[in-house]
């Protein structure tokens, strides 16, 4: 078949060579004019144009395909068919039917799901496991044409959109390849898109870039993931504007985000480290300088940089039964399951301790805070 190509940035490249080295007759390709880019903003060939020059191959470059004489440029090469990949231009409806075999294109997701003009950064942004590709007939509305063929690819952890982006170009290349094949040999007919499952995905500004760290941990990784590397995750500095690549999220961002929110509310939490040997109230005198000393064994919690993590509280306790002191081993079974959960001491002790039904001995100022009652408790019971 007569092949009129429509595409324009790298992704679309494997496509345009695949085709090439078909079986087909590539007669023109269709790109975007000729834009200034690079550092030294000169102006440069797309690299779908770049290739099709190599190629010998005609090259149109319409502003807008509603001028008459882009029009009249595409009738002339006469095509059977016109394959599409990100062309970034919209089609006007007097020109589908030009092609005897219309326009098919290749998009980067499994329709009906993320329609528009950044499938690739949606799905990773969503936090989708699987991606694909679809090779569909464009009719009038967005993306919404029958499909003839679609592919899978697994999403990886570490990916970013310029990495997903190269291998659905990749694989999606020979997709194209074979749908179109199969539209000249009239194997192939086209399946309506299903009504369920749809989706949009806008194109990416620059202000949706922006990283907003009031977002689960685990959100702002998949947005600068889905960012990258265009048109980039970022932050502002005072009055400088900072580009992130791909961070690395830790195992508990989320118990750390609790932390800092905490912290930073001012609620209490143990600062003491804990006693290298068994002391009355299992604490022994802070090292750092910036501290004070700790306060007689009293079991009042004082406010602190951070709570205090489950091994702090449960380094030195043994949980054995002991079957003399049965108040003793209900508190360091307590501080085991604290240990065991992984958790913060100061956020799970009081529900464990309601939970064992351990009382304190009751003081003549007792705290306020039921943190700080639920260590008082701990130490005493000890």
């Amino acid at each position: 078949m007569r092949l009129l190509f429509a595409g324009t940035p790298e992704p679309a490249v494997p496509a345009l060579r695949a085709l090439l080295e078909s079986e087909h007759e590539v007669v023109g390709v269709l790109t975007r004019p000729d834009a200034r880019s690079g550092r030294g903003r000169g102006v440069r060939r797309s690299p779908v144009g770049q290739v099709a020059d190599e190629a010998g191959i005609p090259v149109l470059t319409p502003a807008t395909l509603r001028d008459p004489q882009a029009r009249a440029a595409i009738v002339d090469l006469a095509p059977d068919c016109a394959p599409v990949v990100a062309y970034g231009g919209m089609i006007p409806p007097d020109l589908l039917d030009v092609p005897v075999h219309g326009w098919i294109n290749l998009h980067f997701s499994l329709l009906p799901a993320w329609r528009g003009a950044a499938p690739v950064q949606a799905a990773l942004e969503a936090g989708d496991e699987v991606t694909g590709a679809s090779t569909f007939r464009i009719e009038a509305g967005l993306d919404t044409g029958p499909v003839f063929g679609v592919l899978t690819e697994r999403i990886r952890p570490d990916d970013t959109a310029t990495a997903l982006l190269a291998r659905l170009a990749e694989h999606g290349a020979e997709l194209l390849t074979r749908t179109v094949d199969g539209v000249a040999a009239g194997a192939l007919q086209a399946q309506p898109q299903s009504p369920d499952g749809v989706s949009h995905a806008p194109k990416v500004t620059v202000d949706a870039a922006r990283v907003r760290f009031d977002r689960p941990a685990g959100a702002v990784d998949r947005h600068i993931r889905a960012m990258t590397d265009a048109p980039g995750a970022w932050v502002s500095f005072g009055e400088a504007r900072l580009k992130l690549g791909p961070v690395t999220v830790e195992p508990d961002a989320e118990a750390a985000a609790e932390r800092r929110r905490l912290a930073s509310s001012g609620s209490p939490s143990a600062t003491c480290s804990p006693a290298p040997r068994p002391r009355r109230c299992g604490w022994a005198p802070c090292s750092h300088p910036a501290r004070s000393p700790c306060p007689p064994p009293t079991g009042r919690a004082v406010r602190g940089s951070r709570p205090a993590r489950s091994s702090e509280w449960t380094s030195d306790f043994s949980p054995e039964p002991s079957g003399d002191r049965p108040r003793r081993s209900a508190a360091l079974q307590t501080l085991a399951a604290v240990r065991e959960r992984g958790a913060y001491a100061n956020l799970v002790l009081p529900g464990l301790l309601r939970e064992k039904r351990i009382k304190g001995v009751t003081r003549r100022s007792p705290p306020s805070s039921p943190t700080a009652r639920a260590a008082r408790r701990v130490c005493w019971t000890r």
